[in-house]
């Protein structure tokens, strides 16, 4: 290119070098398998299908692939649709455990044809909740599949009570289309009730204004529609089912179970008589060895009522007092077969510095066996390729892997060889490995925030916390967020000796942005390629710190004047990255827990480490605990804004039903008692009390309310018949045994499929455990507080 200058044409090359190269600072950069990449991110449009998009990626991709240059080619560094076709498969393998269970319960209970009503009715129900979900754009994703599996136990329930109570009229006599009539006048509207008081457990949930809340309030939306189309199936298609399957009693009599006739068979001994059955001849089923010693032992309970209420408060004292022991938790790990390995170098390393770390990394991982692939961004944090992932700002001193196991048995191994090795293969700088997070991201799970005014006091508070922190034997990579300062070069221009050569602080500084970074001088076009042309100075003049010195700088009068004459050249450090929140400077510290302890219980330790440093804080400084604790404090705090509305709409739907404010009050005082279960189970199992067990046993109260409403309305139910009080506690809770236990049963077993679940797990055993222990109080206590609460006496 010909340059004039003055009455002379020289060329540009005669005075520069000219050639094609990267921007200088390097940009942060991809390397996938050890080799430079360029990444392309894909995301799903609103309403799309995951699984289509990755069929037809996969098409274009092998379209693409027969276009590129020799030695290039595409490769998956993500591949969700395949993760969500796995998740999916899993929580369908589940389902159908579930389901089989709850069908196994129905036929052993209630019989092959009785059963057989149940069975049609699941299906049903099924097909109408995924309309549901359609109708209301709620999509099949991991959190409402595995309410849909939740509610699996919870949507026989209607069916099992309707045809439970049309077989126990025909046995005395009723003709189908009479107990059909009688099962929907006594049972439905107390369904009802009932289904929208368990939906109501759930409703918290879905009021719930933060992330949290956003991420699980699909729970709420799938178990309300499949209750609601579990009561509509039970009042209109179950009695309907059953006047065709429920065998005719007056023409076949009552046999025994048909495992009561096996084991007769097994044992030897004489069969079961059947029993004939007329309009003038009925079975009463309650009058059968086993009712007759439940009976006894309601009576018992009735009797010595102050004793089982005392017994029941006090075992719930206990299990209030036992709650301490359980572990707390915000969200469990996610079981996605990903690792995350981050480096970070000392603060102000170059992306150079930073790429000869990854590469060593590299190196290491090429050798390990059961890695389908890994990919390092360097100078940045990996894009967003999963919901909760916590991402990281660009940093030259920062790069992260994403390592993609075979499976997850080669995942926690290959994290265990990187834990233990890592360190070693790079001393000098800080390594974290870890594994994706479920619900928000949080990052490191226990943070603590100091705060203040003087950036030298925060850093200075900041170090003492993170000693407290290190002492803890439970804690590893304890660090500040802040990081150490940069070491930089600071230029003190002397403004009088600059004024008289003519150079003003402006032109010095573009003239050191020139040299040193470069000045974007114009672009140069490249059939539809536009490149930067940039101008700096020579690579002696960039490179070499002491060049800065005797940098010629150019003056007004056209001359130049050695930098050092104009300016003073000083060596200092300074932070490269300050935090503020809520205006104040802050530094965060940060650590990962080595051991299989939650955060919560670690935060417990060092509380009386931190209330005396937060002693000692001037005025106007603060130590606050973030990360897991405080996240999971803000998602429960979102929930428990909800409960009001919760208790106002239960208790305005037994209102409702019971008309009386005290049988309404007996009724919302059994929802407490299902914690009792969910301490002991939650302990006996080993698993902790997370967000998703929390709203598990908030739902819980729902389910075992339900249960008490059912009973309650059918001692009014004999009461309004004319039966004495006592007679009506009694008789009442016998004929509601086999449904209370049935539809306890089946909820409890459809459970245990998910239990196996690491994130639905803690959840499915805190409503184990709390539904099996309140039904069982639901028996026996319920009939104790409703006779003391009226003062109920015995008949002679």
């Amino acid at each position: 290119m010909p340059l004039l200058v003055g009455d002379k044409t020289i060329q540009l090359g005669d005075v520069a070098d000219v050639y094609r190269g990267f921007s200088q600072p390097a940009q942060p950069r991809m390397r996938f398998m050890g080799d430079n990449g360029i990444g392309i991110a894909v995301s799903m449009r609103k309403g799309g299908d995951i699984i289509a998009l990755g069929k037809n990626l996969e098409t274009e991709f092998a379209q693409l692939q027969k276009t590129l240059p020799l030695g290039m080619k595409l490769q998956k560094v993500s591949d969700q649709p395949v993760a969500v076709q796995r998740s999916i498969h899993e929580f369908v393998k589940v389902l159908a455990e579930a389901v089989i269970i709850v069908l196994l319960v129905s036929f052993f209970s209630l019989g092959f044809r009785t059963g057989l009503v149940v069975a049609f009715s699941i299906p049903l129900v099924l097909a109408m909740t995924f309309a549901g979900m359609n109708l209301f754009d709620v999509g099949l994703h991991k959190i409402s599949l595995g309410a849909l599996i939740l509610a699996l136990g919870l949507l026989v329930d209607d069916a099992i009570i309707a045809v439970e109570m049309m077989a126990i009229k025909m046995e005395q006599g009723y003709s189908r289309i009479k107990a059909a009539g009688f099962a929907w006048k006594t049972t439905a509207f107390p369904m009802l009730t009932g289904t929208l008081i368990t939906a109501a457990g759930f409703l918290p949930i879905a009021t719930a204004q933060s992330s949290t809340g956003e991420y699980t309030r699909s729970i709420f939306q799938v178990v309300t529609i499949a209750l609601l189309v579990s009561w509509v199936a039970a009042v209109l298609f179950v009695p309907y089912l059953g006047e065709k399957l429920l065998p005719d009693f007056t023409k076949t009599g009552h046999q025994a179970p048909w495992y009561v006739r096996l084991w007769a068979r097994i044992t030897k001994k004489p069969q079961p008589q059947t029993v004939a059955i007329s309009q003038d001849h009925h079975y009463d089923p309650y009058q059968s060895s086993f009712y007759l010693r439940f009976r006894k032992m309601v009576e018992f309970c009735v009797t010595y009522r102050k004793t089982v209420i005392a017994t029941t408060v006090g075992i719930f004292v206990l299990s209030v007092l036992m709650f301490k022991m359980v572990p707390q938790q915000f969200f469990p790990p996610s079981n996605r077969a990903e690792i995350l390995v981050d480096l970070k170098l000392e603060e102000g390393a170059s992306l150079t510095a930073t790429e000869q770390a990854v590469k060593k990394v590299e190196q290491f991982l090429s050798k390990q066996k059961g890695i389908d692939n890994y990919v390092a961004y360097v100078g940045t944090g990996s894009p967003r390729f999963y919901l909760p992932l916590d991402q990281q700002l660009p940093q030259a001193s920062f790069a992260q892997f994403v390592v993609l196991a075979s499976s997850l048995d080669d995942r926690d191994e290959i994290r265990r060889s990187l834990e233990t090795q890592i360190k070693q293969l790079l001393p000098q700088v800080r390594t974290r490995v870890s594994l994706l997070e479920n619900g928000p991201p949080v990052g490191y799970p226990l943070q603590y925030r100091v705060s203040g005014e003087d950036l030298n006091l925060v850093r200075k508070e900041a170090q003492q916390v993170a000693r407290v922190i290190s002492e803890n034997p439970n804690t590893t990579n304890v660090h500040l967020d802040w990081g150490e300062p940069s070491k930089i070069i600071s230029i003190q221009i002397d403004q009088d000796r600059a004024r008289q050569m003519g150079v003003s602080s402006l032109d010095l500084a573009n003239f050191l942005n020139a040299s040193i970074t470069g000045s974007a001088i114009e672009q140069y076009r490249e059939k539809r390629e536009l490149i930067e042309i940039r101008l700096r100075g020579d690579k002696a003049e960039r490179v070499e710190v002491a060049s800065l010195a005797s940098l010629a700088v150019p003056t007004a009068n056209g001359t130049t004047v050695p930098l050092a004459q104009i300016a003073k050249i000083e060596y200092k450090f300074e932070d490269g990255l300050i935090w503020h929140r809520n205006r104040l400077p802050t530094i965060t510290v940060r650590a990962d827990i080595r051991t299989n302890l939650q955060p919560a219980t670690v935060v417990g330790e060092l509380a009386e480490s931190m209330d005396k440093l937060r002693a000692e804080l001037p005025s106007g400084y603060l130590i606050e605990v973030g990360g897991t604790v405080e996240e999971s404090a803000r998602g429960q705090s979102s929930v428990n804004a909800g409960m009001p509305l919760f208790l106002a709409v239960v208790m305005t739907l037994l209102m409702i039903q019971l008309k009386s404010l005290s049988r309404a009050t007996i009724v919302f005082l059994t929802a407490p008692l299902g914690l009792i279960g969910v301490v002991l189970f939650l302990l006996l199992f080993n698993k902790p009390f997370g967000f998703v067990a929390m709203l598990g046993t908030i739902a819980l109260s729902g389910m075992i309310m339900r249960n008490s409403l059912i009973l309650i309305d059918q001692i009014e139910q004999d009461r309004q018949a004319g039966h004495p009080t006592w007679e009506a506690i009694i008789d009442a809770t016998v004929r509601r045994f086999r449904p209370i236990i049935l539809t306890a049963l089946a909820a409890v077993l459809a459970m245990i499929p998910l239990s196996r679940s690491i994130f639905f797990g803690p959840m499915a055993v805190a409503i184990m455990g709390g539904l099996i222990v309140a039904t069982l109080l639901t028996l026996f206590f319920l009939p104790a507080l409703y006779a003391a609460w009226f003062k109920v006496k015995k008949t002679a």
